[in-house]
Parts: structure tokens; sequence; C-alpha cells
């Protein structure tokens, strides 16, 4: 059991490609090697492997997180959970259940005009979690730049409190934590953390 992130980058004709491309291979590499475990590919288009579909949330969210804080851009993805059946040298060419249900998701999006959304072998759950993320979206597609850059950070640096998250992008206390409640980023991270119980559960 795998999961799988199929997604592109909204108006990235808008932006010099360089300016979101380079962060985003960053962050990329933090959960494997190009194109093994994530290949961007079609100019804006990208495909990444969480082996543990717990974590795929969360992954998304700091996709989302990296991009918005580029001005004028924004991601899409869908998700999808299942098994892998053939593995490849490239993940564009391997296939199985969670690469048909992420393509399948991130196709759908682009019908219903919706950013994020999953598709895995529970329906009741998808269900339950596509209900959540699109009562999330409302605050996530509206991130400003300044906003998602201090989620960004947040998220990459957990453990940190909002001082030392000031001292580390040289901004106040407070602006952190008025930057986290304009977020949201404690509901944010309460549905990641459902989402992580909820998933565990299912693959255990």
């Amino acid at each position: 059991m795998t999961s799988i992130i199929t997604g592109d980058i909204i108006n990235s004709r808008k932006v010099d490609p360089v300016i979101w491309l380079n962060p985003l291979k960053d962050l990329m590499k933090e959960w494997g090697k190009t194109p093994k475990t994530w290949e961007i590919y079609r100019g804006d288009s990208f495909q990444l492997e969480i082996t543990q579909p717990q974590y795929a949330l969360l992954a998304a969210v700091r996709i989302k997180a990296c991009i918005k804080s580029i001005e004028k851009l924004d991601v899409r993805m869908g998700i999808g959970i299942g098994h892998k059946n053939y593995d490849a040298k490239k993940i564009t060419e391997a296939n199985g259940e969670a690469f048909i249900n992420s393509g399948e998701t991130f196709e759908e999006l682009k019908k219903l005009k919706q950013n994020l959304a999953i598709k895995s072998p529970w329906t009741q759950l998808d269900d339950e979690l596509n209900l959540m993320f699109r009562l999330a979206s409302i605050v996530l597609d509206k991130w400003s730049t300044a906003t998602a850059q201090i989620v960004a950070v947040s998220i990459a640096n957990r453990t940190l409190s909002q001082k030392e998250l000031g001292d580390k992008m040289e901004r106040t206390q407070s602006t952190i934590s008025e930057a986290q409640k304009r977020a949201h980023y404690d509901e944010i991270m309460d549905l990641v953390s459902f989402y992580e119980k909820n998933i565990t559960e299912k693959i255990n």
C-alpha cells in the first residue's frame, strides 16, 4: 500500500518557472530522489510517491505552502492510495491502484474546479475526507504569499516555538502568531492529525 500525489501548478505561465521549480525540487528531495520517487514533467505537472500513505496529506499541505509562497501561483493535487503493481525507474512509468486513483482524482479536480481531493480503497472515508478537504480549501486557497511562507517554515520546524520561528525568519513573535491564525494553522494541523490517525488504522 502506497500513496501517489499527482498535481500541477496553477497559473504557471504567469511566472518564470525557475522561481517555483527550485523551491519545489528542494522540497521534493525530502521524500526521495527523482525520477524514482518524484518527477516534474510537461513543464508544470508533477507526481510524487509518499510510501507511507498516512503522511500524504502533510506532504500535500507542505507543497501547497511552498507554491503559495510565490505570488500568483497555486497548486492542484489529487491524492491516490492503493497498491503499486508495477515499479519502475521513473515514477511516471510505474502503475497500480494508487496511480489510477491519483490520476482519476486529479482529472476530476479540474472538472469540479477544486484543488485537493483523495481517492482510496475506502469509499466512506474518502467521502468524509473530501468534505473536510473542501472546507479546508476555503482557507488554503486564500493563503497570501506571506502567510504561506510562514506556514511552510512552521510545518518544517514543528518543534520550534513561535518566538524561535520568529528568530529564524527574522520576524516578531506576534507576526508569526497572527500569520498562523490567519492561515488557521492549528485547525489545518488538526485535520492532518485526523487524516494520519484514520489512514493508519486502515492500513494496519
